[in-house]
């Protein structure tokens, strides 16, 4: 009686991990979760981006500048004004995702 048990928990354990797991797997989900979440401080206190529902109003709007995957890869790693550089604190993929996912927020490259 006890392995049903076991069994039917274990299940429950995996189904749980399989969208943490879906998420490492899609740059768009990782970018929106760097974006909202991963990157100290967080983007959104900064920047408004409609997408993420996000209003900050210390850097500049996302949603009007439009930037390419290029030019937010440039500033997440070095940054840019009153920005500061995520290179150390993101990984090299975290910091694609969030720059792929950005310029996808407003139909960019």
């Amino acid at each position: 009686m006890a392995r049903p048990l076991v069994t039917a928990l274990a299940a429950v354990v995996l189904l749980a991990a399989l969208p943490a797991a879906a998420n490492d797997d899609d740059p768009l989900a990782l970018g929106k979760q760097v974006f909202t979440e991963k990157a100290t401080p967080s983007c959104t206190i900064c920047h408004t981006l409609s997408e993420a529902d996000a209003s900050g109003t210390i850097g500049p709007n996302l949603d009007e500048l439009k930037p390419t995957v290029e030019m937010i890869r440039a500033a997440v790693t070095r940054g840019v004004g009153v920005m500061p550089a995520f290179e150390e604190a993101l990984s090299s993929e975290e910091i694609d995702a969030v720059a792929r996912y950005v310029a996808s927020a407003h139909g960019g490259d």
